[in-house]
């Protein structure tokens, strides 16, 4: 299922969306040398993209990094990205990043570990590239991205008749069949939508006509996507 709009799509940069993915993590995996942790709720991000976990006193995770050969332990960490929606294949991105965990000074609160970051590879449906330090320390996170899952929910909840609307305006380029659409992403440039059919799906991305800086102006420009004339929209579709 394929098809293509006569603009071409505005999409957030690779960094952009590495940044993005940092910023929604609640959780994350670690994999260091024999061992795998799922931590939740235990790491921080920074203003350019730096990572730090941190650990209570004394924890296994934090002994083995004090005790590791030359102070520090080789470590990959994996973030996912899932879509707020429940729909088909809900992983929309992952993005792995390598390095050294490097214990800090510890407090009363616990113990502070240092990403020394090597590698950032950011893996989507279109497959997977590695994105420069550089790059990532620069990039900022999507206005919308700490936003973006209730914003998901609430139009899949409370709007399905402007997720409908939304559909119809694309409906010439789409094969028929469709089973169920649903809300997939949204950020500062646009909103795509996730057409299901009994065999595999599409996504349908309708870009803003000017990128948003917040929640107010993301729910304005969808409503200016429903009332401009049918001929004035631009849109993709991608399997």
């Amino acid at each position: 299922m394929s098809g293509a709009a006569d603009a071409a799509t505005t999409e957030l940069t690779a960094a952009e969306r590495v940044r993005s993915v940092l910023a929604q993590a609640v959780s994350l995996s670690l994999t260091t040398e024999g061992r795998d942790y799922d931590l939740i709720g235990m790491h921080s991000v920074d203003t350019k993209g730096r990572i730090s976990l941190h650990a209570p006193t004394g924890s296994p995770l934090a002994a083995r990094i004090a005790t590791a050969p030359r102070g520090s332990l080789a470590a990959l960490l994996e973030f996912t990205d899932v879509a707020a929606t429940a729909i088909r294949d809900r992983v929309r991105a992952r993005v792995t990043i390598s390095g050294w965990l490097t214990p800090q000074n510890p407090d009363r609160d616990g113990e502070t570990i240092r990403l020394d970051t090597a590698r950032v590879t950011l893996r989507t449906a279109a497959g997977a590239r590695d994105v420069g330090l550089d790059e990532v320390a620069l990039a900022e996170p999507d206005p919308l991205a700490v936003e973006e899952a209730g914003m998901l929910a609430h139009l899949s909840d409370a709007h399905e008749d402007m997720v409908a609307e939304l559909v119809l305006l694309a409906a010439p380029q789409l094969p028929p069949g469709i089973l169920r659409t649903a809300p997939f992403a949204l950020d500062r440039h646009g909103i795509t939508l996730r057409c299901e059919y009994p065999q595999g799906h599409c996504d349908l991305r309708f870009p803003f006509p000017a990128a948003v800086k917040d929640a107010v102006g993301a729910g304005e420009q969808v409503r200016r996507l429903l009332v401009a004339p049918r001929c004035a929209h631009p849109f993709s579709v991608h399997d």
